[in-house]
C-alpha cells in the first residue's frame, strides 16, 4: 500500500513538470526520460524498503545458499576414476570452501577416497553437491573407536545433495573378519557416514552401500532433515545399522528405503524430539530404541515420533530393547503409529532382558524406566505365532504403554497369533487382534 501512495505521488509530479515544461519550451522527450528515471529510482527504493522489511522477518537462514564461488574438486586435482586416491583433492576444496563459505561440485565419475574429514566451524554455509559416486578401498583395516570413512563435523547450515550419490564402503571382506560375536566389540571397523555436530543442516538423496560397519551415525546433532536416504547391504553383513541416531535434538528422518543386516533404524541415549517418517525397512532387524543401559551415566531418551512406515521380511518390527542389569536410564514420550508388517518374525517388542551373545547380567532387573510409550494402527502378518511381546523390567515395571488398533495375522501351523507380556498392565482401546496379554512373555526369541 505505501508503495501504491509513492508511485501515485511520482506520477501527478511527472504531469505537473512536463506540463510546466512545454510551457517553458524544453523538449518533451528528455522530460519524460528524467521523469521516468525518477519513478524508476523511486520503485527501486521502495522495492528495497519492502525487501528489507521480508528480510528482517525471515531472518532464518537454516539451508541458506553459501555465499562464495563455486568450487570444482576436479579443479583441486581430483580424478574421480575410481583407482587415483582423492582424498587431498577434496580436503583442499574443503578448506577452501570452508574459509568463505561456499559450494563444492563433484562432477560424475567415481572417486575413490582412503578417508574424508568436512569439518568446521566454517566462515559461512557450504554445499556439497554431488554428481558423482564415492568409493571406500576394500581392505579393512582397524580404526579408532567409532571412526568413520567420511566424517561431516561441527557444521551450521550445512547442505549436502546427493543427487542419488553412492557411498560404497566395500565392506564384504570386513564382514567376514568381525568378530563381535565372540569378543562384544563392535566398533573397530570404520562407520560409513558420520554427522557430528550439524546444526541446521540438511542431508538429501544419497545411498550407503555395504557399509564396514554402521552406515550412517548421527551424533550431537540439532535441527537436521534427511530425506531420500538409501541403505543397501545384504542380510549378512554384520553389524551394518542403517541410521543410527544418538544425543540429539529435532533429527527428521523422511523418506528412505533400507535393507541391511542389522536395525534399519537404532535410536540411542540422549536421543530427543525425533521423527522418522515414511521409511521402508527389509531385510533386517527392524527400527529399535535401544539397545539402552549398557553403559553408565547414559542420556534420556524423549519424543520419538515413528510413524508411516513398510516394515518386511525382518527379525523385529518396532522395538524397544534394553540390558538387564543396567543403571538407571529414562525413554518416554514414544509413538509407533500407522505402520504396516509383511512377514515380520516378532512385529511388536518391548525387550527388557536383551542379552546378544550373552555378555549381559542375566536375571538383574533392568533400571532403564519405560514410559508413556503408545503403539497404535500396527496391521499386517507376523512370521511367527508371538506377534507381540511385551516384557518389561520387573525392578522398574513399565508404565502407561497404550496398545490401540493392532491387527497382526499369522497363518503358520502353529495356530493364530498371540500376544504375551511380563510386569506390564497395558492401556487397551480399539479392536486388538490379537487379544492383548493371552499369554507369559518369556526371555529368548
Amino acid at each position: 500500500m505505501v508503495g501504491s501512495h509513492k508511485a501515485s505521488g511520482v506520477l501527478l509530479v511527472l504531469l505537473v513538470v512536463m506540463a510546466t515544461t512545454i510551457a517553458n519550451g524544453t523538449p518533451v522527450v528528455d522530460t519524460a526520460k528524467n521523469a521516468a528515471t525518477a519513478v524508476e529510482d523511486t520503485a527501486k527504493n521502495a522495492a528495497t524498503a519492502v525487501g528489507g522489511a521480508a528480510a528482517s522477518v525471515g531472518a532464518k537462514v537454516t539451508g541458506a545458499k553459501p555465499g562464495g564461488a563455486s568450487l570444482d574438486v576436479k579443479a583441486s586435482g581430483a580424478k574421480g576414476d575410481g583407482k587415483t586416491d582423492d582424498s587431498a583433492a577434496f580436503a583442499a576444496a574443503r578448506k577452501e570452501a570452508c574459509a568463505a563459505g561456499s559450494t563444492i561440485t563433484v562432477p560424475k565419475g567415481e572417486y575413490l577416497v582412503e578417508s574424508l574429514e568436512f569439518k568446521g566451524p566454517c566462515k559461512g554455509p557450504v554445499t556439497l553437491e554431488l554428481n558423482g559416486n564415492f568409493k571406500a578401498p576394500a581392505t579393512v583395516k582397524t580404526t579408532k573407536p567409532h571412526a568413520g570413512w567420511i566424517d561431516f563435523e561441527n557444521l551450521a547450515d550445512f547442505t549436502l545433495n546427493g543427487n542419488k550419490a553412492i557411498f560404497d564402503g566395500q565392506g564384504s571382506l570386513a564382514w567376514k573378519a568381525n568378530d563381535c560375536a565372540k569378543t562384544g566389540k563392535c566398533n573397530s571397523l570404520p562407520i560409513n557416514i558420520r554427522f557430528t555436530g550439524l546444526t541446521n543442516s540438511k542431508i538429501n538423496s544419497i545411498t550407503s552401500t555395504n557399509s564396514k560397519l554402521f552406515h550412517m551415525n548421527i551424533l550431537n546433532c540439532k535441527n537436521i532433515t534427511l530425506t531420500d536416504i538409501g541403505i543397501d547391504a545384504p542380510p549378512e553383513s554384520l553389524n551394518t545399522d542403517g541410521i543410527h541416531i544418538g544425543r540429539s535434538n529435532g533429527v527428521n528422518l523422511i523418506g528412505a528405503k533400507i535393507k541391511t543386516g542389522d536395525d534399519c533404524v537404532s535410536i540411542g541415549d540422549g536421543t530427543e524430539n525425533l521423527i522418522v517418517e515414511n521409511v521402508e525397512c527389509g531385510p533386517g532387524h527392524g527400527i529399535s530404541i535401544g539397545s539402552l543401559g549398557r553403559y553408565p551415566n547414559e542420556q534420556p531418551v524423549k519424543g520419538v515420533t515413528v510413524r508411516k512406515c513398510l516394515i518386511k521380511n525382518t527379525d523385529n518390527g518396532v522395538r524397544i530393547k534394553t540390558w538387564p542389569g543396567s543403571p538407571p536410564g529414562i525413554a518416554s514420550n514414544i509413538l509407533f503409529e500407522d505402520i504396516t508388517m509383511d512377514n515380520v518374525s516378532l512385529p511388536v517388542l518391548i525387550d527388557q532382558e536383551y542379552c546378544p551373545y550373552g555378555h549381559c547380567k542375566a536375571g538383574v532387573p533392568s533400571k532403564v524406566k519405560l514410559s508413556d510409550v503408545t503403539i497404535k494402527n500396527i496391521k499386517g502378518t507376523s512370521a511367527t505365532k508371538v506377534a507381540v511381546k511385551l516384557m518389561c523390567s520387573k525392578g522398574v515395571p513399565c508404565t502407561n504403554i497404550a496398545l490401540s488398533d493392532i491387527n497382526l495375522v499369522h497363518n503358520g501351523k502353529e495356530g493364530p497369533a498371540v500376544s504375551a507380556c511380563s510386569n506390564i498392565k497395558p492401556i487397551l482401546s480399539g479392536k486388538l487382534v490379537p487379544a492383548a496379554c493371552t499369554e507369559v512373555a518369556k526371555p529368548g526369541p
